[in-house]
């Protein structure tokens, strides 16, 4: 068994840019920056079959090229509990588009469909045991910022570890937009 998502990566100015907006937090966990990405679909554990049934559906996505910008911070919550804190992606109708185009690949791929709403975000860091009021100040110190687009030419299948000092990505397969 393999666990995949497929994603976007940062350029890395960027990646060392959003790495400037670690605070002290307490419990959380922060992000290493060759792991800073954008997810299009979390797929979870898949057999050797499925990964490469995924492969060459998503070889098969034919998308332009585009760019994407980030703004603003936030965070993700369950039950009271801050559970992951990002920077936001903005919307962009490029975006949507080769996130639906991922999402049925998955589903050729044999893959359930998504049941949640795609929200693009870079997660920052990942937070245990720490409420909302903890944040406050982190929020209002970055809530203004913003990167400049930045062009995407390729999106990726990543696998991914998981191990005491957090999650091991590797970029298995890139596949490049706009081709011809």
């Amino acid at each position: 068994m393999i666990r995949l998502f497929v994603g976007i990566s940062l350029p890395e100015i960027l990646s060392e840019r959003l790495t400037g907006l670690r605070g002290q937090i307490p419990g959380a966990r922060w992000v290493p920056p060759e792991n800073h990405h954008i997810t299009l679909r979390f797929i979870g554990e898949v057999d050797e079959e499925t990964a490469a049934d995924l492969d060459a559906a998503l070889a098969r996505i034919d998308a332009p090229p585009f760019e994407v910008a980030m703004s603003g911070v936030g965070h993700f919550e369950s039950r009271g509990l801050v559970r992951a804190l990002w920077v936001g992606v903005e919307r962009d109708p490029a975006l949507d588009h080769l996130q639906a185009r991922v999402e049925t690949a998955c589903q050729r791929a044999g893959l359930a469909p998504e049941g949640r709403k795609f929200h693009p975000h870079v997660t920052l860091a990942r937070c245990r045991d720490t409420r909302t009021a903890r944040i406050a100040g982190f929020l209002a110190d970055h809530g203004g910022f913003r990167a400049p687009p930045f062009p995407v030419g390729s999106f990726a299948l990543y696998s991914s570890i998981l191990g005491r000092g957090g999650a091991i990505y590797t970029r298995e397969t890139d596949y490049p937009l706009g081709r011809p």
